[in-house]
Order: structure tokens, then sequence, then C-alpha cells
């Protein structure tokens, strides 16, 4: 597959520069372009950087000045670039809607239009399943769950009872929702695992990294927010109440009974204590152990997760500490010659 440089530059609505009959074989990012592709920089501080490229052509930002590699400007690099893509590797489509006979589906089981259901995916007693949903192979839908319209379940998630997913979610493979709750109440000597008796809601336009667990609530739900997108390999334990457009990046760790407002960014391993509040707009880096309620439009980093500046500040005087201690040593050698010093006088005046 391969279209001329003016063919892909028409397709993106941008501006052509250079010899619009370059035939470009492919599309790849800067680092791994080659003789025949086209590649992207989205800045104009990465010229360096195409210029050693051995891309044939690229796409650029409108103010980009040519240097004599053949460009497509446009205001929107990483929209044309990604319409330049899918020319060239258009995405596969699965098979047409319906129920795989290697399916099984319980004969209680409400399932819309359009559907599709994979091979070996389990559709529980009384489970609803809205227009257009596709549910890969190897997923597991339990008793009394709920998905709604436009849902994509990539293959071997498992959906726990009473489960209910909002239009147009994404979960990706792996992931668990509904588990039990890490609750336990130590009874003469035994740990008695506390009530198991909810379940786990995600509001429409949620996304479920791979490898991610949500637990279900105690006795209620434990609620993803509208919009929110979780990273894989994140644990969000029960009771916990996300709140709208949170971004959790990987092996984030939420305590249970925690609530988060909208908004929320928590970089890559962040820990967050049980029963604390995140306040809307707050963003913690990442590793940032939370112990404490953070608050609206904070920014906090660090274990203990304190405000951003307080951190620069000790990380600041951290990096002092060498010269600090080497300081303190002089300043103890001086103190003990004055001693001395002192003692000879006191010495010499009593004699």
């Amino acid at each position: 597959m391969q279209a001329t440089l003016a063919e892909l530059a028409t397709l993106v609505n941008g501006e052509l520069i250079g010899d619009g009959s370059l035939v470009v074989q492919g599309a790849a990012p800067l680092g791994e372009a080659g003789p025949g592709d086209i590649t992207l920089i989205d800045r104009p501080d990465k010229s360096a950087k195409l210029a050693a490229s051995r891309a044939s052509a690229a796409v650029v930002p409108r103010q980009y000045v040519p240097n004599g590699l053949p460009i497509i400007r446009v205001d929107d690099v990483h929209r044309a670039f990604t319409t330049i893509v899918l020319r060239f590797r258009p995405r596969r489509h699965g098979p047409p809607p319906g129920i795989s006979p290697l399916a099984v589906v319980s004969p209680t089981a409400r399932v819309g239009d359009e559907v599709t259901i994979h091979p070996f995916a389990t559709i529980g007693d009384e489970v609803e399943i809205g227009d257009r949903t596709v549910i890969h192979s190897g997923v597991h839908i339990l008793a009394g769950s709920k998905i709604g319209p436009d849902v994509t379940i990539f293959p071997n998630a498992v959906l726990y009872e009473n489960t209910v997913v909002g239009p147009r979610c994404v979960i990706h493979a792996g992931a668990i929702l509904g588990a039990f709750g890490f609750g336990y109440s130590l009874v003469e000597g035994r740990h008695q695992l506390s009530a198991q008796l909810g379940h786990v809601v995600l509001e429409a336009e949620v996304e479920v990294g791979a490898g991610t667990t949500i637990d279900r609530g105690t006795y209620g739900a434990t609620v993803i927010g509208e919009g929110t997108k979780i990273d894989n390999q994140v644990m969000i334990a029960h009771n916990c109440r996300i709140g709208r457009h949170n971004m959790l990046c990987a092996q984030v760790g939420i305590a249970g009974s925690t609530t988060t407002g909208d908004y929320v960014v928590m970089a890559g391993q962040v820990g967050v204590r049980d029963h604390v509040r995140i306040g809307h707009r707050a963003v913690l880096g990442a590793m940032a152990g939370v112990i404490n309620d953070v608050p609206d439009d904070a920014r906090v980093v660090g274990i203990p997760a304190t405000p951003e500046r307080e951190q620069m500040i000790k990380q600041a005087v951290l990096a002092k500490l060498p010269e600090m201690r080497h300081q303190l040593k002089q300043l103890q050698a001086t103190v003990e010659r004055l001693r001395q010093i002192v003692e000879r006088y006191e010495h010499d005046q009593g004699g």
C-alpha cells in the first residue's frame, strides 16, 4: 500500500511543501522512520531530530520553517498523522454482530440489537447487554449485571454479579470488576471476611485498563464517575467513589472508602490511604503517598505527599546535605580548637 505525498496532503487538508509526486510507502514515529516513510514532529524545536531522521517526508506544525525535506503543514499534527497511519494500516474489523455458537449465554439474559459475543464468553442469568456491545472471548459476566450500549469488553475480563457498566465504556483484557473487598475483622484469633453485598458501577465513557481491579462495595456501590480513564494495573478498593473525568495512571493504588473530585490526575504508582478525600482538579505526582485529604486544585508529591513547592524546598535542602555535613565537621573542629585554647588560657591564669 502506497500513496503520493500530494494525496496524503489532500487527505489531511494540509499545506504541501515539496515534491507532491514523492511516493510514500508507510508512516512511522520519528525514531523508527526510514526511507519511504512519512513521520511527524509536533513542535518546531524538534527540527534537529527531524533533520537527522531517515524519513522521506514529515507532517509538521503550521509554524515549522521548511529546511528542504518534503513536508505537510497542518493545524493538528497528531490528528493528521493518525489519519495517515490509518491510510496505511486500516483498523481490523471483527466478525459481524451475532452470538457465537461457542459462547454460553443464559436463557434469561437479555441481549440487545447488533451485539457481538465471541467464542467462549459466558453470560450469566438475568444479565442485560445493550445494543452494539462487543464481548470478546473468555469474558465472564456474572448474574444480574447490566451492560450499556456501545460497550467493548476485551478478552478474559471478569465482571462479578450485579456489575453496572454505562454506555460507551471500554474494559480491557484481564480487568476484574466486583471482586470481594479486602475487609476483615479479627474474631477469636481468625480473620473473618466482612460483608460483600455491594457491586461496581461504571458511569458512561469510562475506560478500564488491562489487569486493573475494582472491588465491590461492602453494602453499596464502588463508583467510577463518567469519563474517567484508568490505566493498566490500577487497584481501586471497596466503597471508593471516583469522580468524573479522572486520570489514574499505571499502578495507582487507592484504599477503601476514598473519594475523589472531578478532573483529578494521579500519576504512576500513587498510593492513597483509606477514607481520604481528593479535591477537584488535584494533581498527585508519581509515587506520591497520600495520607491526608488533598484540597481542590492542589499539586502534591512525595512520601508523605505534601504541596509541590514544599517538596521542592525539601529536595533542595537534601541536595545540600553533603556540603552541610562537611561544614558541620569544620565547625566542630573549629569549636574543639577554641575549647583547647580556652582551657590553656584558664590553666595559665590559674597558674
